[in-house]
C-alpha cells in the first residue's frame, strides 16, 4: 500500500511497486548487517562466519518477492533464521526479516498460513531453549517472542481488513457515481422527450390551424372577403400563440427567461380558446363537462390540454370531419378526456401507432394513466385518455 499525505494523495517521492520491494530488501540487509557488526564489535569476542552472512543475504533478498509470493517468502525467511541462529554467535537480528514476511502474509490475506508459520517459529524457539537448558528468566524471551508474532499477525489482519473495507467503499462510491450519472442521463432524456412533445403539440396544432385558415382565406379572398378577413385574423392569433409558447419552451432550455409568463399556462381552463380557434377553421366543436369541475395538478392539467389539442389537430389534418365532441369527466380519483369526431378517415388518417398518438399516450402513461385511440363505434375517430390525480 502506498503511503499518503494528510490530503489522501500518495507521497510522490516514495518508491512504489518493485522499486519499493527492492529498496526494502536492500535497506533491510544494510541495517541488519550494521546491527550485526555493532553487536560483534561491542560484545564478547566472537566471529561471524561467512555462512551467516549468506543466510542473512538470502533472508533479506527474499523480501523482494514478499508481495508476489508472501507465504513462500515467509517460509524461506523462517528456514533461513532456523539455520542462522544455531551457527551465529552472538545472535543477530535476522528474525526481523521473518517478522516483515509474516506481516506481509497476514496483510495479503494468508492469515491461516501466517498463524501456522508463527506457531512453527514459536515451537522451534521454545524447543531450542529447552534443549540448551536455559534459565527461567531466559524462557521469558520465548513468551515475548510469541507476543511479537501474535501482534504482527494481528496487525497484518487489521491492515487486510482495512484494505478490503477501503476497496469496498471505493466500489460503492463508484457504483453510486455511476447511478447518479445514469439518473442524470435518464432525467435529461425525459426532459428532452418532454420538450419534444411540447414542441410537437404546439407546432403541430398551430401550424395546422394556420394552414387550414390560409387555405380558407385563399378560397374566400374573392368570393367571401368577410370570411377571408376572419381567416387572416385567426392566422394572426395562431401565429402569435405559437410564437409565445415556443418562446416559453425555448426559454426553459436557455435558462435566461426570468420574466413571468405573459399568459396562463395551458390547461383545461383555456379549452374554450382552443376550440374557438378551431371553430374559426370551420370545425364545429361541442364541449361537454361531466362531474364537478375542480382545479387539477399542473402536470395533469397540461397533459389533458395537450391531449385534447393534439386530438383536435389530428381531426383537422387527417379526416373530413365537420364536427367533434370534447368531453371532460371529473371523477373522484382522476379526469377522463375524450375527443370524438364524425369524420370518415381516409388514407391519411392517424393510426394508433402514429407519432402524435404515441406522444399523447406517453403523456398519459407518464402520469400513471392510459390512452386509447381508434375508430369510434358509430364512425369517426375517438381518443380517450384517463389521467389519475
Amino acid at each position: 500500500m502506498r503511503l499518503a499525505n494528510r490530503g489522501g494523495r500518495p507521497v510522490p517521492w516514495l518508491p512504489t511497486g518493485r522499486t519499493a520491494d527492492a529498496a526494502l530488501a536492500g535497506g533491510a540487509f544494510a541495517v541488519l548487517a550494521a546491527m550485526t557488526l555493532v553487536s560483534v564489535h561491542t560484545g564478547p569476542p566472537s566471529r561471524m562466519p561467512l555462512s551467516s552472512w549468506a543466510l542473512l543475504a538470502v533472508a533479506c533478498g527474499a523480501l523482494y518477492f514478499r508481495r508476489s509470493h508472501p507465504v513462500a517468502v515467509a517460509a524461506v525467511t523462517l528456514a533461513a533464521c532456523a539455520v542462522y541462529y544455531p551457527v551465529t554467535e552472538p545472535d543477530g537480528p535476522a528474525v526481523l526479516t521473518f517478522v516483515v514476511a509474516l506481516y506481509t502474509a497476514a496483510a495479503e490475506g494468508y492469515l491461516t498460513a501466517a498463524v501456522a508459520l508463527a506457531g512453527t517459529a514459536v515451537v522451534g524457539t521454545v524447543a531450542a531453549d529447552r534443549r540448551d537448558d536455559v534459565n527461567h528468566l531466559a524462557d521469558a524471551a520465548g513468551f515475548l517472542l510469541i507476543g511479537w508474532f501474535v501482534a504482527v499477525v494481528a496487525i497484518g489482519g487489521v491492515v487486510r481488513n482495512r484494505r478490503a473495507y477501503l476497496r469496498e467503499a471505493q466500489e460503492r462510491a463508484r457504483v453510486a457515481e455511476r447511478g447518479r450519472e445514469a439518473e442524470a442521463r435518464r432525467r435529461a432524456i425525459e426532459e428532452r422527450l418532454r420538450i419534444a412533445r411540447e414542441l410537437h403539440d404546439v407546432l403541430g396544432h398551430n401550424i395546422s390551424l394556420i394552414n387550414v385558415q390560409a387555405t380558407a382565406a385563399l378560397h374566400g379572398l374573392r368570393r367571401e372577403p368577410q370570411r377571408a378577413e376572419e381567416a387572416l385574423t385567426a392566422i394572426k392569433q395562431a401565429s402569435k400563440d405559437v410564437l409565445r409558447e415556443m418562446r416559453a419552451t425555448l426559454g426553459v432550455l436557455r435558462q435566461v427567461d426570468e420574466a413571468a409568463p405573459v399568459a396562463p399556462a395551458p390547461g383545461l381552463a383555456r379549452l374554450d380558446e382552443l376550440t374557438r380557434g378551431l371553430a374559426a377553421a370551420g370545425l364545429e366543436i361541442r364541449t361537454e363537462v361531466e362531474g364537478e369541475p375542480r382545479p387539477l395538478p399542473a402536470e395533469a392539467d397540461l397533459a389533458a390540454y395537450r391531449i385534447v389539442q393534439e386530438a383536435l389537430t389530428n381531426v383537422t389534418r387527417h379526416s373530413g370531419a365537420t364536427s367533434a365532441v370534447v368531453r371532460v369527466g371529473y371523477g373522484a380519483d382522476g379526469v377522463v378526456v375524450t375527443v370524438a369526431d364524425d369524420g370518415t378517415p381516409g388514407s391519411g388518417a392517424p393510426s394508433s401507432d402514429g407519432s402524435g398518438i404515441r406522444g399523447m399516450r406517453e403523456r398519459a402513461e407518464a402520469l400513471g394513466g392510459d390512452l386509447d385511440a381508434g375508430p369510434g363505434p358509430d364512425g369517426g375517430f375517438t381518443v380517450r385518455a384517463r389521467l389519475p390525480l
